[in-house]
């Protein structure tokens, strides 16, 4: 049995008041309690002390593409749809080991950002190049984050009007019944599971109407959930217009593809009927501002859909659009971007910490599991650092979110250490870094680094 106190810190449990001076215990991984004053003495429990400490949820990453850490600093200077093209032939080359390092590596970097839950978004698959969902699933478990890895899958390439390559897509049937068999093998709907999977054909510009169609059914037999980009750039928009007769969101709503079981990545591009629907049918998305930023993409209009009570969740992306990307500093950048556009009420500290969070359970459908801090929930929680020269800032959630990421005094994950005074505890730093550079060298053998 384990027992666990965090005392004297500053509590930001996202739903209920804030606490200045006040505690959180926790039992066998769940939070037992949450309070103001002094901890209860507990007998045999460990205490951490939380002086000149905020103590958050753990972040929630809804969107990411682990492969792409071997492919960071290429097409610079793309629009999507040029660096999609641009790279497509790079990916076809990953493997097994690419993709274990990879994942490692971005994995281990998201849980030094203060992230405890993240998704994944793999949708290329060559043949014969060993097990690469295991691969990713191995680098989470070792890491020892909630892993939400998405089956992803192409069956649309060049010669059927889609964007990618014809030699990086599957038939559709063995996407199917991959994906079948994937959800069959790894997914776990347990309260505390640390691993779900769900079911992630690419995009409508690599994605055959069929291929979707039935992932959806595939999807709500199995019980899991579904994800996809969409709506990323105007490009998609003349896109789906010209080969679909209709804008991204309408043909997802063709396809039954709108629903409180599905989250996108993205959403820059929404018109105000497009908001509407996604608050009426409770569908989510992942707000990626770094990466849109970096293509050009566009600002998503968070404000609107979150006045409307649409679900908003954060994402990294993939760290080949969105470099050395941090959890922590989406929150900031999500911020800031809204007060460009709409003014400086756009989107306060505390809106932008709930989109990181509770936002993000909500993506995922576990917002009764994580994503607060309150009893009963899992010990899934982030010990920031505020003092030093952020003392100097009153407001400990504002020191979190308007300024760079705060060293971690602790990261747990179902009240088990991962990052303790910002180091891994889980697995060697050095070794998962190098992880990362060897899975590049790998990939990209002729790069002379």
């Amino acid at each position: 049995m384990t027992k666990l106190v965090i005392d004297n810190a500053y509590i930001a449990p996202v739903v209920g008041d804030e606490i200045a001076h006040g505690h959180l215990t926790a039992e066998n991984g769940r939070i037992t309690g949450v309070g103001a004053g002094p901890a209860p003495k507990i007998e045999g429990a460990e205490r951490i002390d939380g002086t000149g400490c905020l103590v958050t949820p753990g972040l929630v990453n809804t969107h990411h593409h682990l492969y792409q850490w071997a492919t960071q600093g290429l097409q610079q200077d793309s629009t999507l749809f040029e660096w999609l093209t641009g790279l497509y032939r790079t990916w076809a080359r990953i493997d097994a080991e690419v993709t274990y390092g990879a994942a490692a590596a971005g994995l281990a970097w998201l849980a030094l950002s203060g992230t405890t839950t993240s998704t994944d978004h793999h949708y290329i698959f060559p043949k014969g190049r060993g097990d690469l969902f295991e691969a990713e699933v191995r680098a989470a478990a070792e890491v020892g984050l909630r892993f939400h890895p998405c089956r992803g899958s192409m069956d649309r390439g060049q010669s059927d009007g889609g964007l990618p390559p014809d030699e990086v897509v599957e038939r559709t049937d063995e996407i199917l019944t991959g994906t079948a068999e994937t959800i069959d093998r790894y997914h776990d709907p347990s309260f505390d599971s640390m691993l779900r999977v769900a079911v992630a054909p690419c995009s409508p510009f690599s994605v055959s109407e069929t291929l979707m169609r039935e992932s959806a059914a595939l999807a709500r037999d199995k019980g899991v959930r579904l994800h996809t980009h969409l709506a990323e750039t105007l490009d998609e928009e003349e896109h789906c217009r010209e080969q679909m007769g209709c804008t991204p969101v309408e043909y997802m709503e063709k396809l039954g593809w709108l629903g409180d079981d599905v989250w996108f990545a993205h959403a820059v591009h929404l018109h105000d009927s497009d908001i509407r629907r996604f608050a009426d049918t409770g569908s989510g998305s992942a707000h990626c501002p770094s990466s849109n930023g970096r293509l050009g993409a566009g600002i998503a209009r968070v404000r609107d859909l979150l006045a409307a009570g649409a679900p908003v969740g954060l994402g990294v992306d993939g760290a080949a659009s969105s470099e050395l990307t941090s959890m922590a500093g989406e929150m900031r950048q999500a911020m800031l971007f809204q007060r460009a556009m709409y003014g400086p009420t756009a989107l306060t500290a505390r809106q932008a910490l709930e989109m990181g969070t509770l936002g993000g359970a909500r993506n995922l459908g576990r917002h009764t599991e994580i994503g607060s801090l309150e009893p009963g929930k899992i010990a899934d929680i982030a010990v920031w650092r505020v003092d030093g020269f952020r003392a100097a800032v009153a407001d400990p959630v504002c020191a979190l979110v308007f300024g760079p990421p705060p060293p971690l005094a602790r990261l747990l994950v179902g009240g088990r250490t991962v990052v303790e005074n910002d180091e891994l505890r889980t697995v060697a730093q050095d070794a998962v870094a190098r992880a990362g550079a060897e899975a590049r060298r790998r990939l990209l053998p002729g790069e002379g680094r």
